[in-house]
C-alpha cells in the first residue's frame, strides 16, 4: 500500500501508537526473522505493565533463534489440525470462523479503501491484519489519516470486543514462551487504547 505525505503531519503520540500496532502486526503475521528478533532485543521498557512486557520480550529475544520462535508460532497458531489459539475476530465473537464479524469488517474495509494484500490468504479478521489496519488508519496509509472518531468507531467495532481476550489467552497459553510477553504487551495496549478512546469523548 502506498504511503501518503499525510503521514508527516500526524502527532508524535499517534506515530508511536501506529508503530506499536505495526510491531504487534509484524510479530503476529508470521514467525519473526532474525532482523525482527534483533529489533525486539534492542527494546527497552520501564516499570509500567506495558514497559515490563517490553523488557521481558527484549530479554527473551536475545536468547531466541528464528527456528525456536517459528516452532512456537506454529504450535500456537497453526498446528497439525489447528493451533492452540485461533486469532480471528469471528471465532472470538461467535465461536465460528468466517461469520458476521468478517462480513462487517470487509464492508468497513471497502468504505475505508483498505484492500487485502495479494500475498495474504488468511481471513481479514485475523489479529495481525487488524493491528495493521489500525496502524494504517492512524498514519494515513489508506489515504488521509483517519479522524479520532473514525479510529474509535473501527476499534470499537472490530478490535475492542475480542482483542483483549485474545492477548490474555496468548499471554497464558500453554505453548507461549516468546509470545507470552507479546500477549502481555497487546493486552496492556488494548486497555490503554480503550480508555483513551473512552476519555476522548469522540462519538
Amino acid at each position: 500500500m502506498t504511503q501518503t505525505a499525510a503521514q508527516t503531519v500526524i502527532e508524535d503520540e499517534d506515530k508511536l501508537r501506529a508503530d506499536l500496532y505495526d510491531f504487534l502486526a509484524a510479530l503476529l503475521a508470521g514467525p519473526p526473522n532474525r532482523a525482527l528478533l534483533d529489533r525486539c532485543a534492542k527494546l527497552s521498557g520501564d516499570e509500567t505493565p506495558l514497559g515490563k512486557g517490553i523488557m521481558t520480550l527484549s530479554k527473551l529475544a536475545k536468547a531466541a533463534t528464528p527456528g525456536s520462535v517459528e516452532r512456537e508460532f506454529n504450535n500456537l497458531f497453526i498446528g497439525l489440525a489447528r493451533g492452540e489459539l485461533l486469532p480471528y475476530a469471528s471465532y472470538y465473537m461467535t465461536g465460528f470462523l468466517n461469520e458476521k464479524p468478517l462480513a462487517q469488517l470487509r464492508a468497513d474495509m471497502a468504505a475505508s479503501m483498505i484492500t487485502r494484500g495479494p500475498n495474504v490468504y488468511e481471513p481479514e479478521d485475523n489479529i495481525a491484519s487488524l493491528m495493521e489496519m489500525m496502524a494504517g488508519l492512524i498514519d494515513g496509509r489508506f489515504g488521509a489519516p483517519a479522524s479520532l472518531s473514525r479510529q474509535k468507531e473501527f476499534f470499537n467495532r472490530h478490535v475492542a470486543p475480542w482483542a483483549g481476550h485474545f492477548f490474555t489467552d496468548l499471554e497464558g497459553a500453554k505453548g507461549s514462551v516468546f509470545y507470552a510477553p507479546v500477549g502481555a504487551i497487546g493486552k496492556q495496549f488494548m486497555g490503554i487504547e480503550r480508555e483513551a478512546f473512552r476519555l476522548s469523548g469522540q462519538a
